[in-house]
């Protein structure tokens, strides 16, 4: 079809397009040089700083007594919050045996015991420090119905020890009643409940009976474990100072011993102790703090504790069953497996938290604050601890 719109024209033909030839000679192209050079800029490169390396926060790991658990709970809540943020502070309360045990398999860091180390315990952990870290009070506590809460039944050491022996097995055998004149006490068998692990708080309450009853002294003795006299009443035995309080407070007519931060956060009912001085005293921070000022005459961290104790010191106002609590540590940390320096500088810094700032922490969580002379006892054998034989920064 033609296209109206189009004149009527022959279309003229495209022509062929001419080759033009191409040179067989590449020219050579020379630059032109511009008579102003153009000026080089120089650059001044600044060398990059090398990035600081940031320290990574350590995990230490710890593990024994279940006496001083409250407070170095207490320790690792704020030092791993307000001291060292982001740290990790693991500690187990399987009993100062276990801790001593975990020391020697060399699974812990660190170990905590109310039992100062025995001969074979020092055989067993070579090297070992003693670190006074808190002073605790072994309460006497029961579940006495009928009995108002707010009456501490007063007792003394034999007669406490006769209920342990099985000698006395009512509540009202005139021995307690003697004692007790203005309470009517139910004429209902003794349950005695103990730990059936291997325990400070049992050596510490062993050694106080042993102190004044020479019928267990002979029959029974001081012990971390003992052979419990088996009385025709009730004998329960738990783990750990928190089993104990939960086994009395759930049991009726019931009597056992526990630290006193368990007594006072599982509102027990204790007796008061009669002290050497004829006192009756009740288990305080103030009478847990008078038995502590009795301390003199310290050996240093790497020599035996054996025979320190806080029992029945003269103070007329002392609780008379009073002990240290000791953090273990290893004096030269290359021993332990996984330790490294930086770990190890972790670990020294902690424990010199533990015995400087830490005790702000103490009073409130019922353990006696250190007495100065211990604190500077500590401050030397904590400057003592080494890693490949090379000291360690405290702060």
């Amino acid at each position: 079809m033609t296209n109206q719109n189009s004149p009527n024209t022959t279309p003229t033909p495209t022509p062929t397009p001419t080759s033009t030839p191409t040179s067989t000679t590449t020219p050579t192209v020379t630059p032109t040089t511009s008579s102003t050079p153009h000026p080089t800029t120089s650059h001044t490169t600044t060398p990059t700083p090398a990035p600081t390396a940031t320290p990574q926060p350590q995990s230490l790991t710890g593990a024994g007594a279940s006496f001083p658990y409250p407070l170095i709970n207490a320790w690792i809540g704020q030092y791993t919050t307000s001291v060292k943020p982001g740290m990790q502070i693991n500690y187990q309360s399987i009993g100062s045996g276990g801790g001593i045990k975990a020391m020697q398999d060399k699974t812990v860091n660190f170990g905590a015991s109310d039992a100062p180390l025995s001969t074979t315990d020092q055989g067993n952990v070579p090297n070992a420090l003693h670190i006074p870290e808190t002073i605790g009070s072994v309460t006497i506590a029961y579940n006495l119905p009928g009995v108002p809460s707010t009456t501490n039944l007063n007792l003394t050491g034999p007669v406490i020890a006769n209920i342990y022996l099985g000698v006395i097995q009512n509540w009202n055998d005139p021995a307690i009643q003697n004692l007790n004149p203005t309470v009517t006490l139910p004429n209902q068998s003794i349950k005695t409940v103990h730990r059936s692990d291997s325990s400070g708080t049992t050596f510490v309450f062993t050694g106080y009976l042993t102190l004044v009853s020479q019928t267990w002294s002979t029959q029974v003795g001081q012990g971390k474990s003992v052979s419990w006299p088996s009385a025709p009443s009730a004998v329960i035995g738990n783990n750990n100072n928190a089993g104990v309080a939960s086994t009395v407070n759930g049991t009726q007519y019931s009597i056992g011993y526990v630290e006193l931060a368990y007594a006072l956060q599982n509102g027990m009912t204790v007796a008061a102790v009669q002290n050497p001085a004829g006192n009756w005293i009740v288990p305080s921070l103030a009478s847990t703090t008078a038995a502590a000022q009795a301390v003199t005459n310290l050996p240093a961290g790497n020599e035996s504790w054996v025979g320190i104790n806080l029992l029945n010191t003269p103070d007329a106002n002392a609780y008379p069953i009073v002990s240290f609590s000791y953090l273990l540590v290893y004096k030269e940390l290359n021993v332990l497996p996984d330790m490294t320096q930086a770990k190890a500088t972790a670990l020294v810094q902690f424990i010199w938290w533990a015995v400087h700032d830490g005790q702000n922490t103490a009073s409130a969580q019922a353990y006696a604050p250190l007495p100065a002379n211990v604190v500077t006892l500590d401050e030397t054998t904590i400057r003592s601890i080494t890693f490949d034989g090379q000291t360690l920064s405290v702060t």
